[in-house]
């Protein structure tokens, strides 16, 4: 049987694109099923939250310009040759319905990617055509991440960047050998490393676009590739090209090519799911605690442990740091104690300063957490 798809009109282009655009993660979402998750509206699109640099939470309006693609990325079920329904939104089909949501309240700002639907450069200027509309003829002035294509001229980045407040080029792997098992027609260094540097350049401290913040995405366990793999690779997009922050995939079984070493892991759903958190655990040391890649802590072969948060494993491997004063620690210290995040060493500096802590319960109601920390902390002067 045959069978016949009359063409989409905006309402149902809206619908298709929406739902493929949670592949992309590298704008912001949670780690866990909360209220700062990524979510469906109740005409189902996909509503983004994203942290804004003073702190605050704002929820972005995500779509994709075409799900088209050319690209033969073997973990993403929009691949070229793949048998998915193909639409592409006009520009000014996205302004409208992204300015109806706007002004409505239910979002602050717009997520925009796209499958590569000809080549880099065709893609990007319909990204930016949209961007465009919204900046100058509709004067908005709120927050707009726009998705960077690998593979895009220098003119095209330079544009978009011109154009947002946060980009993004998906790094994948940790790699080019990993790289290469996801992909054979994309360049790991000129399709994605050259676009992460050149975006790094422009948006330099003292740079005309220093505003403008650059994020990533790791496909976590697709190309087999190991945690202390992408642990180093994070590492040193931070530390190197001062990204913003770093997201993680965990690559999701049956959507991509059969052969992948993804399809075959040993590891859960679940597992796979936790090896996903662990890693964000991790990038919340580097980027909150003042950890360094040397002092993650590895299985045999590479992994993180799934059993165990990486700030708890590091704890356990230094006795010589512990106990700690809660009088007479630092913040910093006092951050490397299990169970104690940036919250309570801020009350613990507050309570500080009116007076000596005696005990735990000082801090308020002993839960799990607080009661994590009790081992690893004393109440002497």
């Amino acid at each position: 049987m045959i069978s016949v798809h009359k063409k989409p009109d905006t309402e149902e282009k809206l619908r298709i694109l929406s739902q493929d655009s949670q592949y992309d993660l590298a704008c912001a979402c949670g780690t866990k099923q909360s209220e700062d998750h990524r979510h469906r509206s109740d005409d189902n699109r996909w509503i983004y939250p994203v942290a804004l640099p003073d702190g605050r939470t704002t929820f972005l309006f995500k779509t994709m310009v075409s799900n088209s693609c050319v690209n033969d990325c073997r973990y993403c079920p929009l691949r070229t040759g793949t048998d998915s329904r193909r639409c592409t939104l006009y520009d000014d089909e996205i302004v409208k319905v992204f300015l109806d949501y706007y002004r409505r309240g239910i979002v602050s700002g717009l997520f925009l990617t796209s499958g590569v639907a000809g080549t880099p450069d065709r893609t990007m200027q319909r990204i930016n055509n949209v961007a465009a509309i919204l900046r100058k003829r509709e004067q908005f002035k709120g927050y707009m991440h726009l998705k960077v294509i690998p593979g895009a001229s220098d003119a095209a980045i330079e544009e978009t960047v011109s154009l947002a407040t946060a980009v993004s080029v998906n790094i994948e792997a940790p790699g080019e050998k990993n790289f290469r098992i996801l992909t054979k027609e994309k360049d790991y260094i000129n399709d994605v490393i050259h676009p992460l540097k050149l975006i790094s350049r422009l948006t330099a401290r003292g740079e005309k676009f220093s505003r403008v913040k650059q994020t990533t995405q790791f496909v976590v366990g697709a190309s087999g590739e190991t945690d202390s793999e992408i642990v180093k690779y994070s590492w040193a997009l931070y530390k190197r090209l001062n990204l913003q922050r770093i997201y993680f995939s965990a690559y999701q079984r049956g959507a991509g090519d059969s052969g992948l070493p993804g399809e075959n892991s040993p590891l859960t759903n679940e597992e796979m799911l936790t090896r996903e958190h662990r890693l964000y655990q991790t990038d919340f040391l580097f980027r909150k605690y003042g950890f360094n890649e040397n002092e993650i802590s590895f299985d045999g072969n590479g992994q993180l442990p799934l059993d165990a948060d990486p700030k708890e494993v590091w704890a356990k491997n230094h006795p010589e740091f512990f106990p700690l004063s809660i009088n007479k620690a630092d913040p910093m210290e006092l951050l490397r104690v299990p169970g104690l995040g940036h919250v309570t060493v801020d009350l613990i500096m507050k309570l500080r300063r009116e007076g000596r802590i005696r005990s735990m319960y000082d801090l308020g109601r002993v839960g799990k957490r607080l009661g994590k920390a009790a081992g690893y902390i004393e109440f002497g002067l």
